[in-house]
């Protein structure tokens, strides 16, 4: 069975929708209102104690703009989890989640790809102007295998649930037992009447 000590969360979704702000909420309680946008990337450890394990969690928070995307694929690699992030109150940002979801399915190795723990953030709930239903939301997460959370990094409303879901499910799928090679076939060799068994080694 495959085990680490660490694992990795990767944050992605559009420049603005409160990526840094979901790390720093979780990692260290704080938020800040002063926007500053993600340069490449940037990430924090914590330490956590969760299902009688003690692990490392790398969260790393991707940048949302154009010019950076060609660091995907080092960004993606060794990833364990992926946060879909965008802000209830921006439709543009929830539509684009149908490209940063592609870019992930791209960075994934196919046979990774159905059991990869995937989750859609629904960020700023605290602000009025909605322009983004639950249900609209719901429904796409479901369509895309993923599972869907509201929150609000100001607030701390629900950060320290979805980061313990993602951890969970990685943890999860570490557990799944290796499946033998289709092919193997285990052979018993008899030694004849009255013989006995030659010595032999490989």
């Amino acid at each position: 069975m495959f085990r680490r000590s660490h694992l990795k969360i990767l944050l992605t979704g559009n420049s603005g929708v409160g990526k840094s702000a979901l790390m720093n909420q979780y990692v260290n309680n704080r938020f800040s209102s002063r926007y500053r946008a993600t340069i490449g990337a940037d990430f924090l450890s914590k330490q956590v104690h969760i299902d009688g394990q003690t692990l490392t969690v790398q969260i790393w928070d991707t940048a949302g703009t154009e010019r950076f995307q060609s660091l995907g694929t080092a960004l993606y690699r060794g990833s364990d989890c992926c946060l879909l992030v965008f802000d209830v109150t921006s439709a543009s940002s929830f539509q684009a989640l149908d490209k940063w979801h592609k870019q992930l399915l791209l960075q994934i190795e196919p046979e990774e790809e159905p059991t990869f723990p995937i989750a859609v953030i629904g960020n700023k709930t605290d602000l009025e102007n909605h322009e983004v239903s639950s249900e609209e939301a719901e429904l796409w997460s479901k369509l895309h295998d993923a599972k869907y959370f509201e929150a609000s990094a100001k607030e701390a409303t629900n950060v320290q649930e979805v980061f313990e879901w993602a951890i969970r499910a990685v943890l999860k799928n570490r557990r799944v037992p290796e499946q033998p090679e289709p092919d193997a076939v285990h052979l018993e060799t008899r030694p004849p009447e009255g013989g006995h068994r030659e010595k032999c080694g490989c």
